[in-house]
């Protein structure tokens, strides 16, 4: 429950980031936030998500010892180990959202200062930039490749260890046991993933005010408050 925890403070601390400023933005005259409220929101936003995707990894790799070697989970899965993965989870992506906030915040804007997006996500912002944003592109490439692609390729590979040990059951009830206890996570995993490789890593020609809001709020507010409803489903 560890490591169930932390994703549940994750889910909390995003949503609160996100909704309460929007909400506060659409309820005043001027409709605007200060720069750096927006970089504070940038920042935390980034840090969160991109600390979801490395616990969501984690989580993987903790249902495989647990379905695939349930006999040394305790061995494997020690106290010091989990605590371990957890904090260099949200090591990794704070360094990566406060590298990236500040490369857009030193960047000069000019002209339009209206952010065309729900809230002061990086991809809006970099489209307000009157100076080249090449290194920032090559940053946040190689920050989803390690952040999104990775993790996301880990995942698979613990889901097919845990597929194959779950098909060497022999009784149905020993299957569906032992698939109840990695579905809520799976679950978590495409709705979340699959909103932030949509966001990501699609084509620029597929860039779509209405898309990327719906996109928005699919990982920033709606998959957050459904996780513990998809994990309260076991019970």
């Amino acid at each position: 429950y560890f490591l169930l925890g932390n994703l549940s403070f994750l889910d909390i601390c995003y949503t609160s980031s996100s909704i309460p400023p929007v909400l506060i933005i659409f309820r005043s005259e001027r409709k605007s936030i200060s720069f750096v409220g927006c970089a504070l929101q940038m920042v935390v936003s980034l840090g969160l998500g991109s600390t979801e995707c490395v616990l969501l990894a984690v989580m993987a790799y903790d249902r495989y010892v647990a379905i695939c070697n349930p006999l040394r989970y305790p061995i494997i899965m020690s106290r010091v180990l989990y605590v371990h993965m957890a904090a260099w989870s949200w090591i990794i992506g704070c360094l990566n959202s406060l590298a990236q906030t500040v490369l857009t915040m030193v960047l000069p804007f000019c002209g339009n200062n209206i952010i065309d997006h729900l809230t002061c996500e990086i991809l809006a912002l970099l489209k307000l930039v009157c100076a080249d944003i090449s290194t920032n592109v090559l940053i946040m490439t190689v920050a989803s490749i390690v952040l999104l692609m990775i993790p996301l390729l880990l995942i698979f590979i613990s889901y097919v260890f845990i597929l194959s040990s779950i098909l060497r059951i022999n009784s149905a009830e020993g299957r569906t046991k032992a698939f109840s206890t990695c579905s809520a996570h799976l679950t978590v995993v495409i709705l979340f993933y699959g909103s932030a490789l949509f966001m990501y890593m699609k084509p620029k020609s597929k860039d779509t005010k209405v898309s990327d809001e719906i996109i928005g709020l699919s990982y920033g507010v709606v998959t957050p408050m459904l996780n513990p409803l998809i994990y309260s489903f076991r019970n």
